[in-house]
């Protein structure tokens, strides 16, 4: 991956890790592996534990940027999400879910940010 991929991915992420703070989400860890997975954000607020993947693109040339999260790319989420839960002991997740952001220019020339709280289910959930 290049520096220009890795910093605006990391733009993205910290913009999002801000936009999860003012809505109330704790964020709980940045970019962690588990299970050979990245995480991008596991954040909690009540009840709920999310694990969010963010998602940043500077065009659509290739499609928005949340198609980028196919069947595959949500299978290797939800085994990471096993994996850090298992290592997280004490921590009891009550209800664990799977958000997407999507990050990308807008109209106004800053970045407009689109979350799908819950944008996907595993069978069994993360922690099965």
């Amino acid at each position: 991956m290049t520096q220009q991929r890795r910093a605006l991915g990391a733009l993205g992420e910290e913009l999002a890790a801000r936009y999860l703070a003012r809505e109330g989400y704790r964020i709980v860890a940045r970019n962690v592996r588990a299970g050979g997975v990245e995480l991008d954000l596991v954040v909690e607020r009540g009840r709920i534990c999310a694990f969010v993947e963010v998602k940043t693109r500077r065009s659509r040339s290739h499609g928005p940027p949340e198609a980028a999260v196919d069947a595959r790319k949500q299978q290797r989420l939800a085994r990471g999400a096993a994996a850090w839960l298992r290592e997280q002991r004490g921590r009891r997740a009550r209800r664990v879910r799977f958000d997407v952001i999507a990050v990308e220019p807008g109209a106004d020339g800053g970045w407009q940010l689109r979350h799908w709280p819950g944008a996907f289910d595993q069978p069994g959930g993360a922690g099965a």
